[in-house]
C-alpha cells in the first residue's frame, strides 16, 4: 500500500488523503457500538467508536485481514457537535484498536441511524 500525499499539501490528522493497493477486496458493512450480544457497550460517542472499531475488526478477521489492511473508512455520526467535543477521546479509542493506521476517511453527519441508541456507523474497505 502506497501512501497518497499531493506535494505542498498540509499533513492530514488522522487520516491519508489517498492510498494506493492492490489485492484481494473486503467490504465491511456498517458497524455500530454494539457487542456480539447486541447490546450497546456505552451512550457515550468515544466508547461505541472503540466497539464498532472492534466489531469492523472481527469482520476483517475472518477474511484474515487486519486494521493494517484498511484502505477506506466511512464514519456516520449522530451528532458533528459531540464528535468535535469528544475528538480526543474518540481518537484514543480508534488508536486503542486500530493502531497508527490512518486511511483516508470520511466522517458524515446523519439525522439518525437505524439503531435509535447508536450514535456512531462505521464502513470499512480493506485490500488483502
Amino acid at each position: 500500500m502506497r501512501r497518497l500525499q499531493p506535494p505542498g499539501w498540509p499533513e492530514p490528522r488522522g487520516y491519508a488523503n489517498g492510498v494506493e493497493a492492490s489485492g484481494r477486496l473486503v467490504f465491511v458493512a456498517g458497524q455500530i457500538g454494539w457487542d456480539e450480544t447486541g447490546t450497546f457497550v456505552s451512550d457515550a460517542l468515544a466508547a461505541q467508536v472503540g466497539q464498532a472499531l472492534r466489531n469492523v475488526v472481527a469482520v476483517l478477521a475472518e477474511a484474515g485481514a487486519g486494521p493494517e489492511h484498511v484502505v477506506r473508512l466511512t464514519w456516520y455520526v449522530t451528532s458533528r457537535n459531540e464528535y468535535l467535543e469528544t475528538i480526543k477521546d474518540v481518537g484514543a479509542a480508534y488508536r486503542s484498536v486500530m493502531g497508527r493506521t490512518f486511511p483516508p476517511m470520511a466522517v458524515v453527519e446523519v439525522s439518525g441511524l437505524m439503531e435509535a441508541a447508536a450514535k456512531v456507523e462505521i464502513e470499512a474497505t480493506a485490500v488483502v
